[in-house]
């Protein structure tokens, strides 16, 4: 998967995404991370890539000139989303969206964000990763790039490892337990050591269940509610929801 970042300060996206398993996945080959400098266009002695507002106001928009040109001089997969409060909200049914294509480019603003024609004429689209307000786009890229890029078939050594994370089924994930067995008086569930695999995962679907009903009853809303055997999972493990 190839995927464009367009930006004021590319080396702070690439050091984000040289990390960890995006960075992994990118030194493997499985993900073909580009940054650009937003200012490699410019035409003047100062690289400006920004100006006072028409009509007035605070801050500086970006101009349209700088951006078309960069996106323009690279020719970046598409579609091209611009990271926005006013976009589609990122999620992990996005996440799987994006991951499923060859690849896509994200623009990152700054300042009070860009000219208007911008994202009328050279954006796709647009993308929120929540109802904040950030410096620039910087962090939100290196937030999409993250999620979508370990769903990429080999960025992760796993490939069963998204199965069962939140949000994968509707459900948040079940809780984890590791060694010690015992800490601190705290012991792991018995079932997790009785050696019953298949009992192990409906408790796990249970838990996932519970969790999920006491954190965020908004996802079982949205999913329809239970099955028939997420009932009888309840059931077995005596679990009732509040």
């Amino acid at each position: 998967m190839r995927i464009d970042v367009f930006s004021i300060f590319p080396e702070m996206v690439d050091h984000i995404v040289d990390q960890s398993v995006i960075g992994r996945g990118r030194r493997d080959g499985y993900l073909d991370i580009r940054v650009h400098d937003l200012r490699q266009t410019t035409t003047d002695v100062h690289q400006t890539v920004d100006d006072a507002p028409f009509g007035g106001g605070a801050g500086m928009v970006m101009k349209p000139e700088p951006l078309f040109g960069a996106v323009e001089a690279v020719d970046p997969p598409r579609p091209l989303f611009y990271l926005s409060p006013a976009g589609r909200r990122f999620d992990q049914t996005m996440a799987h969206e994006l991951a499923e294509l060859t690849g896509f480019s994200l623009l990152c603003g700054r300042y009070e964000g860009v000219d208007e024609r911008v994202r009328e004429n050279l954006c796709d689209g647009e993308i929120s990763v929540g109802d904040v307000v950030l410096a620039g786009g910087e962090v939100a890229a290196a937030l999409v790039i993250e999620a979508v890029g370990r769903l990429v078939p080999g960025v992760l050594g796993n490939s069963t490892s998204t199965d069962d994370e939140s949000f994968s089924k509707g459900l948040l994930e079940y809780p984890h337990y590791t060694r010690p067995a015992d800490f601190r008086g705290w012991e792991i569930p018995d079932v997790l050591r009785s050696g019953d695999h298949a009992k192990v995962d409906r408790w796990r679907l249970a838990k996932a269940i519970e969790r999920t009903a006491r954190e965020r009853p908004d996802l079982l809303e949205a999913r329809g509610g239970l099955s028939g055997v997420e009932q009888e999972v309840l059931v077995e493990f005596d679990i009732e929801l509040q």
